[in-house]
Protein backbone atom coordinates (compact mmCIF):
# COMPACT_ATOMS: atom_id res chain seq x y z
CA UNK A 1 0.00 0.00 0.00
CA UNK A 2 1.14 3.53 -0.82
CA UNK A 3 -0.06 6.13 1.68
CA UNK A 4 -0.09 9.59 0.12
CA UNK A 5 -0.18 12.38 2.70
CA UNK A 6 -0.93 16.02 1.99
CA UNK A 7 1.37 18.20 4.07
CA UNK A 8 2.82 21.69 4.09
CA UNK A 9 -0.29 23.86 4.49
CA UNK A 10 -0.31 24.05 8.27
CA UNK A 11 -1.33 20.61 9.54
CA UNK A 12 1.51 18.36 10.79
CA UNK A 13 1.90 14.80 9.52
CA UNK A 14 0.54 12.43 12.14
CA UNK A 15 3.19 10.12 13.61
CA UNK A 16 1.01 7.04 13.16
CA UNK A 17 0.93 7.61 9.39
CA UNK A 18 4.70 7.11 9.22
CA UNK A 19 4.83 4.23 11.68
CA UNK A 20 6.04 1.06 9.98
CA UNK A 21 6.86 2.72 6.66
CA UNK A 22 9.74 1.06 4.84
CA UNK A 23 10.12 3.93 2.35
CA UNK A 24 9.27 7.62 2.74
CA UNK A 25 9.31 9.78 -0.39
CA UNK A 26 8.83 13.53 -0.57
CA UNK A 27 10.28 16.95 -1.18
CA UNK A 28 13.20 17.93 1.01
CA UNK A 29 11.20 20.50 2.97
CA UNK A 30 8.54 17.90 3.80
CA UNK A 31 11.04 15.22 4.79
CA UNK A 32 12.89 17.66 7.04
CA UNK A 33 9.76 18.24 9.13
CA UNK A 34 9.05 14.59 10.02
CA UNK A 35 10.79 11.88 11.99
CA UNK A 36 11.29 8.76 9.92
CA UNK A 37 10.80 5.29 11.43
CA UNK A 38 13.99 3.40 12.24
CA UNK A 39 15.32 1.64 9.17
CA UNK A 40 13.10 3.48 6.69
CA UNK A 41 14.70 4.55 3.42
CA UNK A 42 14.38 8.26 2.55
CA UNK A 43 14.05 9.41 -1.08
CA UNK A 44 14.10 13.12 -1.88
CA UNK A 45 11.91 13.90 -4.86
CA UNK A 46 13.76 15.29 -7.85
CA UNK A 47 13.26 13.66 -11.24
CA UNK A 48 10.07 11.65 -10.87
CA UNK A 49 10.96 8.52 -12.85
CA UNK A 50 13.72 7.23 -10.50
CA UNK A 51 11.48 7.80 -7.46
CA UNK A 52 8.65 5.86 -9.09
CA UNK A 53 11.02 3.01 -9.87
CA UNK A 54 12.14 2.90 -6.23
CA UNK A 55 8.52 2.91 -5.07
CA UNK A 56 7.81 0.04 -7.48
CA UNK A 57 10.57 -2.07 -5.87
CA UNK A 58 8.94 -1.69 -2.45
CA UNK A 59 5.42 -2.25 -3.78
CA UNK A 60 6.55 -5.47 -5.49
CA UNK A 61 7.88 -6.66 -2.10
CA UNK A 62 4.59 -5.59 -0.45
CA UNK A 63 6.43 -3.16 1.83
CA UNK A 64 4.59 -0.02 3.04
CA UNK A 65 5.41 3.26 1.31
CA UNK A 66 4.56 6.80 2.42
CA UNK A 67 4.63 9.69 -0.05
CA UNK A 68 4.59 13.23 1.34
CA UNK A 69 3.18 15.92 -0.97
CA UNK A 70 1.97 19.49 -0.76
CA UNK A 71 -1.59 20.30 0.24
CA UNK A 72 -4.11 18.13 -1.55
CA UNK A 73 -2.04 15.66 -3.61
CA UNK A 74 -5.11 14.78 -5.70
CA UNK A 75 -5.41 18.35 -6.98
CA UNK A 76 -2.78 18.90 -9.69
CA UNK A 77 -0.58 16.62 -7.58
CA UNK A 78 1.23 13.32 -7.45
CA UNK A 79 -1.88 11.16 -7.02
CA UNK A 80 -2.46 11.17 -10.78
CA UNK A 81 1.02 9.83 -11.54
CA UNK A 82 0.85 7.21 -8.79
CA UNK A 83 -2.60 6.04 -9.85
CA UNK A 84 -1.45 5.71 -13.47
CA UNK A 85 1.61 3.68 -12.45
CA UNK A 86 0.25 1.54 -9.60
CA UNK A 87 -3.54 1.76 -9.84
CA UNK A 88 -5.94 3.68 -7.58
CA UNK A 89 -6.64 0.67 -5.35
CA UNK A 90 -3.07 0.64 -4.07
CA UNK A 91 -3.35 4.23 -2.85
CA UNK A 92 -4.47 5.46 0.56
CA UNK A 93 -4.77 9.22 0.00
CA UNK A 94 -4.98 11.54 3.00
CA UNK A 95 -5.36 15.04 1.61
CA UNK A 96 -4.42 18.26 3.29
CA UNK A 97 -5.71 21.72 2.47
CA UNK A 98 -4.74 22.67 -1.08
CA UNK A 99 -2.69 25.82 -1.60
CA UNK A 100 -5.55 27.19 -3.70
CA UNK A 101 -8.11 26.70 -0.92
CA UNK A 102 -5.69 28.22 1.59
CA UNK A 103 -5.01 31.23 -0.65
CA UNK A 104 -8.69 32.06 -1.12
CA UNK A 105 -9.25 31.57 2.61
CA UNK A 106 -6.50 34.11 3.33
CA UNK A 107 -8.32 36.77 1.27
CA UNK A 108 -11.79 35.84 2.51
CA UNK A 109 -13.24 34.78 -0.82
CA UNK A 110 -15.18 31.69 -1.93
CA UNK A 111 -13.57 29.82 -4.79
CA UNK A 112 -16.31 27.62 -6.21
CA UNK A 113 -16.48 30.09 -9.10
CA UNK A 114 -12.71 30.33 -9.60
CA UNK A 115 -10.82 28.83 -12.53
CA UNK A 116 -7.62 27.04 -11.51
CA UNK A 117 -4.82 26.73 -14.06
CA UNK A 118 -1.40 25.18 -13.62
CA UNK A 119 1.69 26.84 -15.07
CA UNK A 120 4.01 24.41 -13.31
CA UNK A 121 6.03 22.70 -16.02
CA UNK A 122 3.63 24.06 -18.62
CA UNK A 123 3.52 26.92 -21.09
CA UNK A 124 2.63 30.19 -19.33
CA UNK A 125 0.54 31.59 -22.20
CA UNK A 126 -2.53 29.50 -21.30
CA UNK A 127 -2.50 30.80 -17.71
CA UNK A 128 -2.13 34.36 -19.01
CA UNK A 129 -5.05 33.98 -21.41
CA UNK A 130 -7.26 32.49 -18.69
CA UNK A 131 -6.37 35.40 -16.38
CA UNK A 132 -7.32 37.86 -19.08
CA UNK A 133 -10.64 36.14 -19.79
CA UNK A 134 -11.89 35.30 -16.29
CA UNK A 135 -12.38 37.55 -13.22
CA UNK A 136 -11.20 35.01 -10.62
CA UNK A 137 -8.26 32.72 -11.39
CA UNK A 138 -5.76 30.77 -9.29
CA UNK A 139 -2.43 30.07 -10.98
CA UNK A 140 -0.19 27.27 -9.71
CA UNK A 141 3.29 28.58 -10.43
CA UNK A 142 6.62 27.00 -11.34
CA UNK A 143 10.15 27.89 -12.44
CA UNK A 144 9.95 30.53 -15.18
CA UNK A 145 6.21 30.87 -14.61
CA UNK A 146 5.93 32.81 -11.37
CA UNK A 147 4.39 36.13 -10.28
CA UNK A 148 7.03 38.20 -12.12
CA UNK A 149 6.46 36.48 -15.46
CA UNK A 150 2.67 36.47 -15.02
CA UNK A 151 2.66 40.15 -14.03
CA UNK A 152 4.83 41.11 -17.00
CA UNK A 153 2.54 39.26 -19.41
CA UNK A 154 -0.60 40.84 -17.97
CA UNK A 155 1.03 44.27 -17.90
CA UNK A 156 1.90 43.91 -21.57
CA UNK A 157 -1.74 43.25 -22.45
CA UNK A 158 -3.63 45.29 -19.89
CA UNK A 159 -4.70 48.40 -21.77
CA UNK A 160 -7.25 49.08 -19.05
CA UNK A 161 -6.74 48.63 -15.27
CA UNK A 162 -8.56 45.86 -13.48
CA UNK A 163 -6.47 42.86 -12.43
CA UNK A 164 -4.84 42.51 -9.01
CA UNK A 165 -2.41 39.70 -8.14
CA UNK A 166 -2.46 38.12 -4.70
CA UNK A 167 0.82 36.26 -4.20
CA UNK A 168 0.79 33.62 -1.45
CA UNK A 169 4.22 32.30 -0.47
CA UNK A 170 5.26 29.48 1.89
CA UNK A 171 1.60 28.77 2.66
CA UNK A 172 1.01 27.11 6.01
CA UNK A 173 4.51 27.78 7.33
CA UNK A 174 5.87 30.29 9.83
CA UNK A 175 7.21 32.27 6.85
CA UNK A 176 3.86 32.52 5.06
CA UNK A 177 3.29 35.81 3.20
CA UNK A 178 0.20 37.13 1.46
CA UNK A 179 0.90 40.16 -0.75
CA UNK A 180 -1.51 42.10 -2.93
CA UNK A 181 0.26 43.73 -5.90
CA UNK A 182 -0.43 45.17 -9.32
CA UNK A 183 0.89 43.34 -12.39
CA UNK A 184 3.58 46.05 -12.70
CA UNK A 185 4.69 45.54 -9.10
CA UNK A 186 4.77 41.77 -9.55
CA UNK A 187 6.86 42.09 -12.71
CA UNK A 188 9.46 44.25 -10.96
CA UNK A 189 10.29 41.81 -8.16
CA UNK A 190 12.32 38.67 -7.61
CA UNK A 191 9.91 36.39 -5.76
CA UNK A 192 12.30 33.52 -5.02
CA UNK A 193 11.16 29.89 -4.87
CA UNK A 194 8.65 29.93 -2.00
CA UNK A 195 5.58 31.07 -4.00
CA UNK A 196 2.71 28.63 -3.52
CA UNK A 197 -0.04 30.14 -5.67
CA UNK A 198 -1.02 33.41 -7.35
CA UNK A 199 -4.59 34.66 -7.44
CA UNK A 200 -5.49 36.93 -10.34
CA UNK A 201 -8.61 38.91 -9.47
CA UNK A 202 -10.89 41.48 -10.98
CA UNK A 203 -11.90 42.75 -7.57
CA UNK A 204 -15.09 44.37 -8.84
CA UNK A 205 -16.31 40.89 -9.85
CA UNK A 206 -14.58 38.76 -7.21
CA UNK A 207 -17.91 37.82 -5.64
CA UNK A 208 -19.75 36.23 -8.53
CA UNK A 209 -23.27 34.78 -8.51
CA UNK A 210 -24.11 31.56 -6.67
CA UNK A 211 -22.84 28.56 -8.61
CA UNK A 212 -24.29 25.07 -9.07
CA UNK A 213 -21.27 23.71 -10.97
CA UNK A 214 -17.82 24.67 -9.70
CA UNK A 215 -14.80 25.73 -11.72
CA UNK A 216 -14.83 26.49 -15.43
CA UNK A 217 -18.10 28.25 -16.32
CA UNK A 218 -20.54 26.54 -18.61
CA UNK A 219 -20.44 27.58 -22.24
CA UNK A 220 -23.31 29.91 -23.20
CA UNK A 221 -26.49 28.16 -24.24
CA UNK A 222 -26.62 30.15 -27.47
CA UNK A 223 -24.25 31.97 -29.79
CA UNK A 224 -24.42 33.66 -33.20
CA UNK A 225 -26.53 36.26 -31.43
CA UNK A 226 -28.92 38.47 -33.38
CA UNK A 227 -27.53 41.76 -34.61
CA UNK A 228 -30.00 43.59 -32.36
CA UNK A 229 -28.08 42.35 -29.30
CA UNK A 230 -25.13 44.57 -30.24
CA UNK A 231 -24.77 48.29 -30.71
CA UNK A 232 -23.65 48.93 -34.30
CA UNK A 233 -23.55 51.67 -36.91
CA UNK A 234 -25.72 51.54 -40.04
CA UNK A 235 -25.95 47.73 -39.96
CA UNK A 236 -22.13 47.54 -40.15
CA UNK A 237 -21.95 44.27 -38.26
CA UNK A 238 -21.07 40.68 -39.09
CA UNK A 239 -24.43 39.00 -39.64
CA UNK A 240 -25.29 36.12 -37.36
CA UNK A 241 -25.24 33.52 -40.16
CA UNK A 242 -21.66 34.51 -40.99
CA UNK A 243 -20.75 34.68 -37.31
CA UNK A 244 -22.04 31.16 -36.71
CA UNK A 245 -19.71 29.60 -39.29
CA UNK A 246 -16.82 31.89 -38.33
CA UNK A 247 -17.08 30.79 -34.69
CA UNK A 248 -17.14 27.15 -35.76
CA UNK A 249 -13.91 27.61 -37.72
CA UNK A 250 -12.20 29.78 -35.06
CA UNK A 251 -13.01 27.32 -32.26
CA UNK A 252 -12.53 29.80 -29.37
CA UNK A 253 -12.20 28.27 -25.91
CA UNK A 254 -10.75 28.94 -22.46
CA UNK A 255 -6.98 29.39 -22.68
CA UNK A 256 -7.05 30.64 -26.29
CA UNK A 257 -6.11 34.10 -27.51
CA UNK A 258 -8.22 35.35 -30.43
CA UNK A 259 -7.75 38.49 -32.50
CA UNK A 260 -10.74 40.25 -34.09
CA UNK A 261 -9.10 42.51 -36.67
CA UNK A 262 -11.23 45.26 -38.18
CA UNK A 263 -13.65 44.53 -35.35
CA UNK A 264 -16.30 47.16 -36.15
CA UNK A 265 -18.98 46.56 -33.52
CA UNK A 266 -16.93 43.79 -31.90
CA UNK A 267 -19.67 41.18 -32.34
CA UNK A 268 -17.17 38.41 -33.18
CA UNK A 269 -14.86 39.51 -30.36
CA UNK A 270 -17.69 39.45 -27.83
CA UNK A 271 -18.90 36.05 -28.99
CA UNK A 272 -15.40 34.58 -28.71
CA UNK A 273 -15.09 36.03 -25.20
CA UNK A 274 -18.45 34.54 -24.24
CA UNK A 275 -17.07 31.16 -25.32
CA UNK A 276 -14.13 31.60 -22.91
CA UNK A 277 -11.27 32.97 -25.01
CA UNK A 278 -9.08 35.95 -24.24
CA UNK A 279 -9.77 38.44 -27.03
CA UNK A 280 -8.05 41.42 -28.62
CA UNK A 281 -10.27 43.56 -30.85
CA UNK A 282 -8.39 45.81 -33.28
CA UNK A 283 -10.31 48.79 -34.64
CA UNK A 284 -9.08 51.95 -36.39
CA UNK A 285 -12.21 54.11 -35.89
CA UNK A 286 -12.42 55.90 -32.54
CA UNK A 287 -16.20 55.57 -32.35
CA UNK A 288 -15.82 51.87 -33.13
CA UNK A 289 -13.46 51.45 -30.18
CA UNK A 290 -16.05 52.88 -27.79
CA UNK A 291 -18.78 50.76 -29.37
CA UNK A 292 -16.77 47.56 -28.87
CA UNK A 293 -16.14 48.42 -25.22
CA UNK A 294 -19.84 49.11 -24.70
CA UNK A 295 -20.82 45.79 -26.31
CA UNK A 296 -18.29 43.87 -24.21
CA UNK A 297 -19.59 45.52 -21.04
CA UNK A 298 -23.21 44.81 -22.01
CA UNK A 299 -22.43 41.11 -22.40
CA UNK A 300 -20.31 40.89 -19.25
CA UNK A 301 -17.04 39.87 -20.92
CA UNK A 302 -13.49 41.21 -21.12
CA UNK A 303 -12.25 42.36 -24.52
CA UNK A 304 -8.90 44.14 -24.89
CA UNK A 305 -9.57 46.89 -27.46
CA UNK A 306 -6.63 48.22 -29.49
CA UNK A 307 -7.13 51.49 -31.37
CA UNK A 308 -5.10 51.46 -34.56
CA UNK A 309 -4.83 50.27 -38.13
CA UNK A 310 -3.72 46.78 -39.09
CA UNK A 311 -1.28 45.41 -40.01
CA UNK A 312 1.04 47.94 -38.33
CA UNK A 313 -0.68 47.84 -34.92
CA UNK A 314 -0.46 44.04 -34.73
CA UNK A 315 3.28 44.08 -34.06
CA UNK A 316 2.87 44.72 -30.34
CA UNK A 317 0.45 41.85 -29.73
CA UNK A 318 1.20 38.29 -28.64
CA UNK A 319 0.70 35.54 -31.20
CA UNK A 320 -2.94 34.44 -31.31
CA UNK A 321 -4.40 30.96 -31.55
CA UNK A 322 -7.00 32.14 -34.05
CA UNK A 323 -7.80 35.34 -35.96
CA UNK A 324 -10.97 36.75 -37.49
CA UNK A 325 -10.44 39.40 -40.16
CA UNK A 326 -13.46 41.50 -41.04
CA UNK A 327 -13.93 44.43 -43.38
CA UNK A 328 -11.95 44.76 -46.57
CA UNK A 329 -10.16 47.44 -48.51
CA UNK A 330 -6.83 47.51 -50.28
CA UNK A 331 -4.93 46.59 -47.14
CA UNK A 332 -6.77 43.26 -46.77
CA UNK A 333 -4.09 41.01 -48.37
CA UNK A 334 -1.38 42.59 -46.19
CA UNK A 335 -3.55 42.23 -43.08
CA UNK A 336 -4.36 38.58 -43.81
CA UNK A 337 -0.69 37.87 -44.51
CA UNK A 338 0.39 39.47 -41.21
CA UNK A 339 -2.24 37.51 -39.29
CA UNK A 340 -1.40 34.25 -41.05
CA UNK A 341 2.28 34.57 -40.09
CA UNK A 342 1.32 34.85 -36.44
CA UNK A 343 -1.71 32.59 -35.94
CA UNK A 344 -1.06 29.25 -34.27
CA UNK A 345 -4.20 27.47 -35.44
CA UNK A 346 -6.65 29.26 -37.74
CA UNK A 347 -7.48 32.44 -39.64
CA UNK A 348 -11.00 33.26 -40.83
CA UNK A 349 -11.63 36.08 -43.31
CA UNK A 350 -15.01 37.60 -44.17
CA UNK A 351 -15.25 39.51 -47.47
CA UNK A 352 -18.07 41.19 -49.30
CA UNK A 353 -15.94 41.78 -52.44
CA UNK A 354 -15.22 38.62 -54.40
CA UNK A 355 -12.23 40.34 -56.01
CA UNK A 356 -10.36 40.16 -52.68
CA UNK A 357 -10.66 36.38 -52.36
CA UNK A 358 -7.68 35.24 -54.52
CA UNK A 359 -5.17 37.48 -52.72
CA UNK A 360 -6.50 36.51 -49.28
CA UNK A 361 -6.34 32.84 -50.20
CA UNK A 362 -2.77 33.22 -51.46
CA UNK A 363 -1.78 34.89 -48.20
CA UNK A 364 -3.13 31.95 -46.21
CA UNK A 365 -1.61 29.20 -48.34
CA UNK A 366 1.75 31.01 -48.46
CA UNK A 367 1.82 30.90 -44.65
CA UNK A 368 1.31 27.13 -44.61
CA UNK A 369 -2.44 26.99 -44.07
CA UNK A 370 -4.83 24.54 -45.65
CA UNK A 371 -7.46 26.81 -47.14
CA UNK A 372 -11.18 26.46 -47.80
CA UNK A 373 -14.15 28.77 -48.14
CA UNK A 374 -17.81 29.25 -48.93
CA UNK A 375 -20.10 31.95 -50.29
CA UNK A 376 -22.87 32.51 -47.74
CA UNK A 377 -26.21 33.67 -49.12
CA UNK A 378 -29.19 33.63 -46.79
CA UNK A 379 -32.78 34.83 -46.86
CA UNK A 380 -34.60 35.69 -43.66
CA UNK A 381 -38.29 35.59 -42.93
CA UNK A 382 -39.79 39.09 -43.11
CA UNK A 383 -43.39 40.17 -42.54
CA UNK A 384 -45.60 41.67 -45.25
CA UNK A 385 -48.90 43.50 -44.88
CA UNK A 386 -51.84 41.14 -44.70
CA UNK A 387 -50.24 38.81 -42.16
CA UNK A 388 -48.07 37.09 -44.75
CA UNK A 389 -44.34 36.48 -44.91
CA UNK A 390 -41.68 36.94 -47.55
CA UNK A 391 -38.00 36.01 -47.81
CA UNK A 392 -35.62 38.97 -47.50
CA UNK A 393 -32.16 38.30 -48.92
CA UNK A 394 -29.09 39.43 -46.99
CA UNK A 395 -25.95 40.56 -48.77
CA UNK A 396 -23.74 37.62 -49.82
CA UNK A 397 -20.48 37.23 -47.93
CA UNK A 398 -17.51 35.08 -48.85
CA UNK A 399 -16.01 33.35 -45.82
CA UNK A 400 -12.50 32.02 -46.27
CA UNK A 401 -10.63 30.07 -43.62
CA UNK A 402 -7.19 28.63 -43.23
CA UNK A 403 -6.17 25.90 -40.80
CA UNK A 404 -2.53 25.44 -39.98
CA UNK A 405 -1.21 22.03 -40.95
CA UNK A 406 0.31 20.37 -37.88
CA UNK A 407 4.07 19.86 -38.01
CA UNK A 408 4.93 16.15 -37.62
CA UNK A 409 6.84 15.31 -34.44
CA UNK A 410 10.40 14.06 -34.84
CA UNK A 411 10.66 10.29 -34.92
CA UNK A 412 6.98 9.76 -35.73
CA UNK A 413 6.31 7.94 -38.97
CA UNK A 414 3.61 9.54 -41.07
Amino acid sequence: MITVVGAGTGAPVAADVLAGAALVVGGRRHLDTVRLPDGAERVVLGPLAPALDTIAEYVDKELPVVVLASGDPGFFGIVRVLAERFGPRRLDVRPGVSSVAAAFARVGLPWDDAVVVSAHGRELRMAVNVCRARPKVAVLTGPGAGPAELGAALLHHAREPGRVLVVVSAVGSADERVERVTPAEAAARDWGTAVSVVLCLDEARALGPVRTVAGVPARPSRWALAEGEFAHRDSMITKFEVRALALARLGPSLGDLVWDVGAGSGSVAVECARLGAAVVAVEKAADGVERIRANAHAHGVDVDVVHGAAPRVLDGLDDPDAVFVGGGGRELPAVVSACARRARRAVVVAMAALDRVPAAREALTAAGFTCDGVLLQSSRLAPLPGDVTRLAATNPVFLLWGVRTPVPSEGVLQ
